[in-house]
């Protein structure tokens, strides 16, 4: 089962209960002039379920952003895979504060969390606290965060190519993006591409 959240738009639910056997993938959009602070948690209580968790923020200006994700493991058998991208300019500030938590009969958990931002400024903030809490001992689990600018190489490639800067840095914003992207519908990835 797909939701997808445009955060500022749609009701965003704080909490969530997974069962056995339940696929579910969820993504949310934070588009260009939304502030929020979004705290979520899921709790998986069954084996055999496969969590999908995409996030994506693009904050141009002057956005308070924050995400504050907690995805329990109080099973074995189960597996999450949550991914963020964030864009971040002005004077915006995005934060993403993650937990993985894996309870002591968790066994065979498999959990990745990654969360990585592009700053287009100096002025721009970004926070990340990727976390795990594994109590567990026959687990695969990861986390990971980057943050940067865009790739000055990349651009010289593109530039060199006889593109214009300002699409440049756009087509290497899209390709940042596109992870988070892919699975949308098409006219919600034209919508969001044509904010960039």
């Amino acid at each position: 089962m797909d939701r997808i959240y445009r955060v500022g738009i749609d009701e965003v639910p704080k909490r969530l209960t997974l069962e056995e056997n339940e696929h579910l993938r969820l993504t949310f959009i934070v588009m260009p002039g939304v502030s929020a602070d979004i705290p979520f948690e899921i709790k998986i209580r069954k084996a055999g379920v496969n969590l999908e968790i995409f996030g994506l923020y693009l904050c141009p200006h002057s956005e308070r952003v924050k995400f504050d994700v907690t995805v329990r493991h109080l099973v074995g058998g189960a597996s999450s895979h949550q991914l963020f991208r964030g864009i971040v300019g002005g004077t915006a500030r995005a934060e993403f504060d993650g937990l993985v938590y894996v309870a002591p009969d968790a066994q065979q958990t498999k959990a990745l969390q990654e969360n990585h931002s592009i700053l287009l400024n100096d002025g721009a903030v970004v926070e990340t606290h990727p976390q795990l809490e594994i109590y567990a001992d026959d687990v695969q689990c990861s986390h990971g965060a980057t943050t940067g600018y865009l790739n000055p190489d990349e651009l010289f490639y593109l530039r060199s190519r006889g593109i214009p800067e300002v699409e440049a840095r756009r087509l290497q914003m899209i390709s940042f993006i596109a992870p988070v992207i892919a699975h949308l519908p098409e006219e919600m990835r034209e919508q969001i591409i044509s904010r960039l």
